[in-house]
């Protein structure tokens, strides 16, 4: 195990997270909150001491590095992200329990947007800012933005390939270009230049210009995040909409994003995942509709609409974004909307959940399967898009079948300790290990998280980043072989 090179990737890190709190600093500085100025300023202190004695532990590391580092070293990472990006809210004294600050910030680096906040209109707009800007670094991934931007050395050292397939969501991760570097610049590009397009359209439909940046760099990473208590409810239809279509827009794979800069339009024309990932969300939004029709929810077809795709945007998305109670909707309606919780946005995506890509793997392991026993002498082959799966990928998609289920049952399970009902603690569950935001009942878009105990509280931190980091750079941290020297 090469400690050392695993420690000085953290320290680099934590000093990227560090530089991405100072706009949140200078924006407390000119609103005058000093409270607040100051518990940053104490933060990044706090994690440029760290950085300093990891990079003086680590000057002397070696450059072997293989998968079993880059799973341990992505899932280390995103833990000291989220223990010392909740530094700030209790320094602050904004959200003074340190277990309930951690579940708040690794619900933002994880893109959930779950909160334990009853008022979140009370946080500074430094803290939102800082919230915000959590989701927006966890939506591509903090170790995607350093392999872009940050130069580690002259070379690649071998380590970019493990890290990116460690942290990138989806069941396969390949590269747009030869070098992997080149990739992940390329994929932040692209992701910042998506950014910069829904703040300027939420700014042209009248959103005030502070709720545009937090909502857009929100949206971009899936998040949810909102400025006021009432998530998107207050704001103007047009500025619903335009949330609504960015969400989609940022549920597609990014790969998808650079064929069409590449003008290969052939490619994404027939991309399988692209298919179903708009067929599903139009049927979704149909059934939706007119089942909010029929009991008359809203006065006019074209309200029924807007909020019907606005929630199965946010739902299929994973971003937890609500423009209105949902949880008052008939039971066909949350149903679908249940399921689009675990059905999640395309791999590639800052969406989180399952992934559209993976549900088709098993599909089509199903079908082959099935195939196989009628005619056991005929060698069955999965494609995707064309082109044949490696039976490596479909095991590793079986292998995360099978690991996806039973964290949720053990999370169910002791989440279930807290008196709350089956829904609550189900939706709690599947949302938070989805990288969802709201879920039914007692954690509804009108209610928040802050009535589990700290006990529930850790277990959905776990489930946050597990759901987002794809679940095995986490559970390998608590293998005991993965640590074992080989």
């Amino acid at each position: 195990m090469n400690y050392r090179m695993i420690g000085r990737l953290i320290s680099f890190i934590l000093i990227v997270e560090a530089v991405f709190m100072l706009p949140a600093l200078i924006l407390c500085l000119c609103d005058g909150n000093y409270t607040a100025a100051v518990a940053f300023a104490e933060t990044v202190g706090v994690i440029l001491v760290f950085s300093l004695l990891l990079r003086l532990w680590s000057r002397k590391a070696q450059k072997g590095f293989y998968a079993r580092e880059g799973l341990i070293c992505v899932g280390l990472s995103w833990i000291f992200l989220s223990l010392f990006g909740c530094l700030p809210f209790v320094f602050g004294r904004e959200i003074p329990n340190f277990v309930d600050a951690l579940f708040e910030i690794a619900s933002g680096f994880s893109t959930t947007g779950a909160s334990i906040l009853d008022d979140v209109e009370a946080l500074s707009r430094g803290m939102l800012l800082w919230r915000s800007t959590s989701h927006w670094l966890g939506g591509m991934g903090v170790l995607v933005f350093l392999l872009a931007v940050v130069p580690i050395s002259g070379r690649n050292d071998g380590f970019t390939m493990h890290l990116l397939r460690a942290e990138s969501p989806g069941p396969e991760v390949g590269k747009l270009v030869p070098r992997m570097k080149q990739t992940a610049l390329i994929l932040y590009l692209i992701y910042i230049l998506i950014t910069v397009l829904n703040f300027v359209a939420l700014v042209i439909v009248k959103m005030p210009v502070f709720d545009a940046v937090c909502t857009a760099i929100g949206t971009a990473g899936t998040g949810g995040f909102g400025v006021l208590n009432t998530s998107m409810m207050s704001y103007s239809p047009a500025i619903q909409n335009v949330c609504t279509v960015f969400m989609f827009l940022f549920g597609i794979n990014f790969g998808c994003y650079y064929l069409l800069i590449c003008r290969q339009f052939k490619s994404v024309l027939k991309d399988e995942e692209l298919h179903w990932y708009f067929g599903i969300a139009v049927v979704a939004i149909a059934v939706i509709t007119i089942s909010l029709r029929v009991h008359n929810f809203y006065p006019t077809l074209g309200e029924t609409v807007r909020h019907a795709a606005f929630q199965v945007g946010s739902f299929m998305t994973t971003t937890g974004f609500s423009t209105t109670d949902f949880d008052l909707w008939p039971s066909i309606a949350k149903a679908i909307l249940f399921l689009l919780m675990f059905l999640g946005a395309c791999a590639g995506s800052t969406g989180g959940g399952f992934k559209l890509a993976r549900m088709l793997l098993i599909a089509k392991i199903f079908s082959r399967n099935v195939k196989q026993l009628m005619y056991p002498q005929k060698v069955q082959v999965v494609r995707m898009n064309g082109r044949v799966v490696d039976e490596k990928v479909l095991s590793n998609t079986n292998a995360y079948l099978c690991a996806y289920a039973s964290i949720l049952a053990v999370s169910f399970l002791i989440v279930s300790l807290d008196e709350f009902s089956i829904t609550t603690n189900l939706s709690a569950v599947v949302s938070c290990f989805n990288n969802i935001g709201p879920g039914f009942d007692a954690i509804g878009p009108t209610h928040c998280f802050s009535g589990y105990s700290a006990l529930s509280k850790c277990v959905f931190i776990i489930d946050m980043l597990a759901g987002r980091l794809e679940i095995f750079p986490i559970l390998v941290l608590f293998t005991r072989s993965a640590w074992v020297k080989r």
